[in-house]
């Protein structure tokens, strides 16, 4: 009997996808280190000679962004995280101190989850598919309904290409009829094993609310403050290249500039100068009510879209070659809506008396949406750099670098990922950039290196058991790759 109702085929293909995906990651597993390697290196392989159609998909599909900047992402996600992960260790044992006498042995957590948001939907995909295969785990992917076939594809053709290098069919899947329903079954189902999931705060709430180990990635409210010592032109141009890079869809791109009183009019002339556009009174309400909805919620419509296209949905005109648009701003909060995450080339501008007020108001716009995701200051005073990282409720502290691109990893030396945890503050079960290594469980295999009377004897205990002591030299000179070889035998088949 066939099943017409959306929402049932939904979880139906939900349930038929996680028992494939759980058959497959049973193969999988079997593999070793190198095999692992070669399948990951092929995948990422095609994944970046596949960047510019996929991009240009992605942008079709969506509507969001900048066609030519999702090339970019797309070859981050796939060449900058493959050069990243390619020599690590997530097979089998990955680390002996032999002089401790403890082994740590890798082991993949299973079946996974993707979540997959519209903003950066096959950059997303690349990465989640590499570093879940590079992990030893398969994955079921919950795509984004408007991006749902330019993430299909990119599961599509790392799959057919796993394969090619021995890899079980089955590893990387993808969902085709998007449901609520579906997404929800699949986040709970029995045999999901840890949930990666990027996207908006409800879906985040709601992969943690599930029952199943999960790791998500909600939005960020990014505040870059420019200190009297900075640059400022080259400042400027990093928080401008940032921010209309794919039109701001990145969660790490900057949604609020702050900087001194002493320095305000030079920062704004460099941001005139390098096509930034201010926005008078009538037009900062304008494009506000634009930006935000009665209710206080974002207006999807605007994310992604470029300076000129919101300037027309909020009815004014700009000039020619206007790249970002700025709005004077002093409160934070509903009320003040340049204030909130825009996910577009629209800015807030803060102007504080000195970095100690800057700071407070930078917290003041974590606190609004962007608890523990990223914070960028501007400087070159280390002393006020390090009083910014030491008091700032954020997981990234980037200095003098794009903030989308310097969270990425892409500018900085950070991992390259597209899931960024925002740490416990942020509600995320990390703060880290994810990887493979947040895809695994180590098993600790621990010889005895003391015994009860030793321990009573090191504590100034008396011996009240009245054990004896007797002589133990089984472990004195261990070798300790030949047993480890011997126990990676009888866990291959245990999860």
């Amino acid at each position: 009997m066939s099943i017409k109702d959306r929402d049932l085929s939904s979880i139906q293909e939900v349930r038929d996808l996680v028992e494939k995906a759980k058959n497959a990651q049973k193969e999988l597993k079997l593999k070793s280190q190198k095999e692992i390697n070669e399948i990951v290196k092929a995948m990422a392989d095609e994944a970046y000679k596949e960047s510019d159609r996929l991009a240009k998909m992605a942008a079709e599909e969506t509507g969001f962004g900048v066609y030519e900047d999702k090339i970019v992402k797309n070859k981050v996600a796939s060449k900058s995280v493959y050069e990243y992960i390619k020599d690590m260790k997530t097979i089998g044992i990955i680390n002996e101190d032999k002089e401790r006498k403890v082994v740590e042995i890798a082991t993949p957590v299973g079946v996974i989850a993707g979540l997959v948001p519209s903003t950066n939907p096959t950059s997303t995909a690349i990465y989640k598919s590499l570093i879940a295969v590079k992990s030893g785990n398969s994955i079921v992917f919950s795509p984004h309904p408007s991006a749902l076939n330019s993430i299909k594809e990119v599961v599509d053709i790392m799959q057919k290409k796993a394969e090619e290098l021995g890899a079980p069919k089955n590893i990387l899947n993808c969902t085709t009829i998007p449901h609520m329903d579906g997404t929800s079954a699949l986040m709970k189902h029995k045999d999901v094993d840890l949930i990666l999931a990027t996207g908006g705060s409800a879906m985040v709430k709601a992969a943690y609310s599930s029952g199943n180990p999960a790791l998500g990635v909600g939005p960020g409210n990014v505040p870059a403050f420019i200190e009297r010592t900075a640059d400022i032109d080259l400042a400027v141009k990093r928080i401008l290249d940032s921010k209309t890079f794919d039109n701001g869809t990145i969660c790490a791109s900057e949604q609020a500039i702050v900087t001194e009183n002493i320095i305000k009019n030079q920062v704004k002339k460099s941001l005139l100068k390098q096509g930034a556009y201010f926005l008078n009174s009538v037009e900062k309400e304008k494009v506000g009510a634009t930006i935000q909805k009665p209710n206080g919620s974002f207006n999807g419509k605007v994310a992604g879209k470029s300076a000129k296209d919101i300037a027309t949905m909020a009815g004014i005109k700009v000039p020619d070659g206007t790249r970002v648009l700025i709005a004077e701003e002093t409160g934070v909060g509903i009320e003040y809506p340049f204030s909130r995450e825009k996910l577009s080339t629209v800015l807030a501008f803060y102007s504080e008396e000195d970095w100690m007020s800057g700071c407070d108001k930078c917290i003041e716009l974590l606190n609004y949406g962007g608890l523990g995701h990223t914070l960028v200051i501007h400087s070159k005073d280390e002393d006020v750099i390090r009083e910014f990282a030491l008091k700032k409720p954020t997981s990234r502290i980037l200095v003098n670098t794009p903030s989308a691109q310097g969270a990425i990893g892409a500018t900085t030396n950070l991992v390259p990922a597209l899931t960024l945890g925002c740490g416990a503050v942020g509600g995320s079960a990390t703060a880290d950039n994810v990887g493979p290594l947040n895809l695994i469980d180590i098993k600790r295999l621990a010889y005895g290196v003391k015994d009860v009377e030793d321990l009573n004897e090191e504590f100034g205990q008396s011996n009240s058991n009245n054990t004896c002591k007797i002589e133990d030299d089984s472990n004195k000179d261990l070798d300790i790759e030949k047993i480890t070889k011997l126990v990676m035998e009888q866990l291959k088949n245990i999860k």
